[in-house]
């Protein structure tokens, strides 16, 4: 356990509030604590909104202390008000456990619950929070909290004018009662959290206080903002999600490098695990040659390893550069699949022409044959990187990339993807 660890996590901009800091770093330094994070399964999958949170708890274990990934079972059926401007649909019993069980192997990837020294912990709300009952909630956790108490907590105010149903009023009761249980269970003292989370995390501390008599505490994160004022997560209007099936490996890695310049240095201190002096040292040379962007390059290497291994970023890279390059031909299928998801694609038919002029007009890359032809003579038509100027030319099977994919690029930017 290092005494440097609470100072390093505020060097690193990663302590926003806390309860009681000197009282929570002297526990810090002087004990391995268990800590706990609630993830609520509102997908199939984590998004980079997350990654900062579990990368919180995967510090803590590399500190010696034991994280607890809690699994919102329960709670993901209620949905939490905090900052959201309107309620949040309910999912199905099924739903939710499908998506918890997701999650769970999502959570592995980063923190060790194999370790021998001090292993991780997982749990899910749902064994405490399915089985007690109504009665009994009111009885032992309601009894604890005003309304007056409830109402002041900044999550719920700003939801009063709008509206707020019981069911998202009474979300924080449940946060608190997850600690409780995690006390009583794991002897769990310590919770971390969001910004947003502030007031969930003192109603735990405060039935932790009424019920057992103990001090809790609370530490969040802050809030993550963008320095272009666009929503940290998200690229061109989609999540940026940990499954590599809903984001590719090259997606991830290119939401990183693309990182605003006035953002890269503060990202590498939340996300990644490089020392604080290594990082000093990428930020004299990115500040001398920002454009050769050695703060984006080493954030997009560190974050793509660490969610994806090493080999899913070195295939990022020779993507990357095949595009920036040309170099088409250098890549495999899977390859081609990752770096050309998006773009349109046509299926070629086996009763298709190869003749490049009628390919371009059936996959509806050119309007006509004159625009298509110009295009070709002009030199505005490239196959697979290479340009393409003679109008009669036939697609070979030279120009199918492992059988299966022509990349056909018109003018500088718009590429197609012929699939056979």
């Amino acid at each position: 356990m290092s005494t440097d660890f609470f100072d390093e996590l505020k060097a690193r901009g990663l302590v926003h509030q806390t309860t009681d800091e000197e009282a929570l770093k002297k526990q810090l330094n002087e004990e391995s604590v268990k800590l706990y994070i609630g993830f609520d399964p509102t997908a199939d999958s984590l998004h980079i909104g997350h990654l900062l949170p579990i990368l919180m708890l995967r510090r803590f274990q590399l500190n010696g202390h034991v994280p607890i990934a809690l699994v919102g079972g329960g709670t993901g059926m209620i949905g939490d008000p905090s900052f959201k401007d309107a309620e949040r649909s309910l999912n199905t019993l099924d739903t939710v456990k499908n998506w918890s069980d997701s999650i769970k192997g999502q959570l592995s990837r980063f923190i060790d619950f194999e370790d021998k020294k001090n292993p991780a912990i997982l749990a899910n709300n749902y064994d405490w929070l399915g089985e007690i009952s109504l009665i009994d909630f009111l009885r032992d956790v309601g009894k604890n909290f005003t309304i007056n108490y409830m109402m002041s907590k900044e999550s719920v105010k700003r939801r009063i004018e709008t509206g707020i149903s019981y069911t998202e009023f009474a979300y924080q009761l449940l946060q608190a009662y997850d600690f409780l249980k995690l006390y009583e269970t794991q002897g769990c003292l310590l919770q971390l959290g969001g910004s947003d989370q502030w007031g969930n995390i003192t109603s735990g501390i405060e039935l932790l206080r009424r019920e057992k008599e103990v001090q809790g505490f609370g530490l969040t994160m802050p809030l993550i903002t963008k320095a272009d004022g666009t929503k940290f997560g998200k690229t061109e209007g989609n999540a940026v999600w940990l499954d590599a099936d809903k984001t590719s490996p090259y997606e991830f890695y290119q939401f990183w490098i693309n990182t605003d310049d006035r953002d890269a240095m503060k990202f590498l201190k939340y996300f990644t695990f490089l020392s604080l002096e290594e990082i000093n040292e990428i930020e004299k040379e990115f500040t001398e040659a920002p454009e050769k962007r050695a703060a984006q390059k080493a954030l997009a290497k560190e974050v793509t390893t660490l969610v994806h291994g090493k080999e899913a970023y070195e295939q990022a890279v020779k993507i990357s550069q095949a595009l920036f390059s040309g170099e088409i031909k250098e890549l495999n299928a899977e390859e081609i699949l990752q770096g050309f998801k998006d773009v349109p694609s046509y299926e070629v038919q086996s009763e298709d022409s190869m003749n490049l002029v009628e390919l371009l007009i059936a996959a509806k890359i050119e309007p006509s044959k004159r625009q298509a032809r110009e295009d070709v003579q002009n030199g505005a038509i490239y196959i697979n990187g290479e340009r393409k100027q003679d109008v009669s030319a036939e697609l070979s099977d030279e120009d199918k990339i492992e059988g299966q994919f022509t990349v056909v690029r018109r003018g500088k930017k718009k590429y197609f993807l012929l699939k056979y």
